[in-house]
């Protein structure tokens, strides 16, 4: 059978009311699909809520950052990370079902419903016209079949009249017309009935032949395009999940990826680092000879008292004394172990100086909080910059602003920059403390302490005992240690970026404040001349540096270099990226970005 020429109306011309029937359900069962969509969406987009409020509640809190930097731990929060973007992957689900499916369905199951209803409409107009035919037929068939009857009863009646003799003429001819006037009426009814019968047979065979077929190939069509349509909802629902596969795939990678980056021995590194006390593991304990102070005191005892006391009384007085002073040691010894870690540990946060924790933790501690005080000074130094280059923008131009509106703020950063570098060199103080503590402590703690440490002691030593030559470039509010000036030599060969302002800007950390009694400093080449350090000659170096990168000296001030040229340091960098340099061979000097360079500081006298 040729399924591509199937058609209802020939072939389903007489099942109307079984085809409205079929369509009105298949119309139920693409509503029934679209709640099926909708109800999905909804798991989606709670199932992604959900993981979300459990990636949110499993999040770290602040007070457990510390534990997160295991391998362990920040493998589970990359897993969370992941999570939560399969939690967006699912809401795109939900979203794209909702815009090309659910709402398209929706649509499409309003315009089935409106074109069923016109067809029906249509088809029962056609039904009522040929019901109205059918009907007229039938009249004008039995005003035929009565005209007839008539007609043939007037005839019988005129044949009667004519054959009786005893009748008049009147009468007989009376008849005669009646018969005749009956076969007129017959002969119209006979005429209209073959007129209506023909209107009738050509509409019915119009309405079976051509109108309802029509109809019913409209619903045809419509329930084949309500059931290609579901197999391209369905499709499509493939397709919008299918399309987040990729994402998902990546997120699933990435979890599998932070699982293989967790690492025990560097997870058991990092708990010797953050738990390690650096004391020395307790000595030997010398043996007491109890017995012997026993039997000393018991033989003093006797000859001072021997009619006092009877002898098994002195047995027991000796096992008493003995008894007594091991209960006494055992509570010091288990003090001694136990009891120091437990007081220390316990409120780790409880001192400035963090002279309640173990020499290791407490330098870690320090070292943290000097990194921050620097962070705060970069911080400071910078917006004190862009206020100096405020003011003189203001001061070139008064149009602008006035100048004086901003010495305020100037005063308030001068003084937040001087509070920030006083608390810089108590830190550095005390954690050159706790370097000479932990080595009475630990001998091996020196060359154990990190690069860091190291630095921040070298500089200090730099800042309290000055130069050679006793002087001092600056006072100790303006001096703040360059984390560029590290040692460790970990540095990419591609050059960083140099700051914005030169140094003969006159706008970075080593321009005096409006109301500092120093004097006004400028970096650049006429400043030189100026400054009250080479009034006895040129500075003593603090150092030597090494270039890392070749610089390119495109400013005033600064001064070009080589890579791998060795340099004297004159002067640290003052927190605006710069620091100062004099060549080996000559007496040039200048300014050189802090990033290019390795410095090396002289040890302190």
């Amino acid at each position: 059978m040729d399924t591509d020429n199937l058609s209802w109306g020939t072939e389903l011309w007489d099942q109307h009311e079984n085809l409205a029937l079929h369509t009105h359900k298949g119309i139920e069962f693409l509503e029934k699909y679209g709640g099926f969509v909708r109800e999905r969406c909804a798991i989606e987009a709670e199932y992604a809520a959900k993981l979300r409020r459990l990636v949110k509640n499993y999040q770290p809190k602040k007070k457990d950052e510390e534990d997160y930097q295991y391998s362990a731990c920040q493998a589970f929060k990359t897993m969370m990370n992941e999570v939560g973007d399969l939690a967006g992957q699912h809401e795109v689900v939900a979203e794209d079902l909702t815009s090309t499916v659910l709402q398209e369905l929706q649509l499409l199951v309003r315009n089935l419903k409106d074109d069923r209803k016109k067809h029906m409409v249509e088809e029962t107009k056609l039904r009522s016209s040929l019901q109205t035919q059918l009907a007229a037929l039938d009249r004008t068939k039995k005003a035929y079949e009565k005209a007839f009857k008539e007609t043939e009863k007037a005839l019988d009646e005129y044949q009667k009249a004519d054959a009786d003799l005893n009748l008049s003429r009147a009468v007989v001819e009376k008849a005669r017309l009646n018969m005749v006037s009956k076969n007129q009426q017959c002969e119209e009814a006979k005429k209209d009935y073959a007129n209506q019968l023909e209107k009738t047979n050509e509409l019915q065979h119009q309405h079976y032949a051509a109108l309802i077929p029509e109809v019913l190939r409209q619903l045809q069509e419509l329930d084949e395009r309500r059931v290609r349509s579901i197999k391209g909802f369905i499709i499509k629902s493939v397709e919008v999940e299918r399309k987040t596969f990729p994402i998902m795939e990546k997120c699933l990678e990435g979890i599998v990826r932070a699982a293989n980056n967790i690492n025990e021995k560097e997870d058991t590194r990092l708990v010797i680092e953050r738990y390690k006390s650096g004391f020395n593991p307790p000595e030997d304990f010398l043996f007491e000879d109890l017995q012997r102070g026993a039997d000393e005191h018991s033989n003093s005892m006797i000859s001072n008292h021997s009619n006092s006391l009877p002898s098994m009384s002195r047995v027991d007085t000796i096992k008493g004394t003995i008894s007594a002073g091991k209960n006494k040691k055992r509570v010091g010894l288990f003090t001694s172990l136990f009891g120091n870690n437990k007081s220390n540990y316990s409120n780790s946060e409880s001192k400035e100086d963090y002279t309640d924790l173990p020499p290791v933790q407490r330098r870690k501690k320090l070292q943290q909080k000097l990194d921050e005080i620097a962070v705060q000074i970069n911080k400071e130094t910078q917006t004190r910059d862009g206020l100096m280059k405020m003011k003189s923008v203001y001061e070139a131009n008064s149009a602008l602003g006035d100048p004086m509106s901003i010495e305020g703020q100037l005063n308030d950063s001068g003084h937040r920059l001087d509070k920030l570098r006083q608390e810089q060199l108590k830190f550095i103080a005390w954690l050159e403390e706790s370097d000479g503590k932990g080595q009475l402590h630990n001998p091996v703690s020196s060359t154990t302490s990190s690069p860091s440490s190291q630095r921040s002691n070298s500089v200090h030593r730099n800042l309290l005992n000055g130069n050679s030559n006793g002087k001092q470039r600056h006072s100790s509010s303006d001096e703040s240690v360059s984390p560029s000036a590290s040692s460790d030599g970990s540095r990419h060969k591609q050059p960083p970026n140099t700051l914005a302002l030169g140094p003969e800007s006159g706008l970075g950390s080593r321009t005096s404040l409006p109301d500092s009694d120093r004097g006004d400093e400028l970096g650049g080449a006429e400043g030189v001349d100026d400054d009250p350090d080479f009034a006895d000659g040129p500075l003593t170096p603090l150092g030597t540096c090494k270039a890392l990168y070749a610089f390119e000296a495109s400013s005033e001030g600064s001064i070009p270099m080589f890579d791998g040229e060795e340099l004297l340091l004159l002067e640290l960098d003052q927190g605006d990226g710069w620091t100062r340099v004099r060549r080996m061979n000559d007496l040039e000097e200048g300014f050189v970005p802090t990033s290019y360079i390795e410095c090396s500081l002289y040890s302190a006298c």
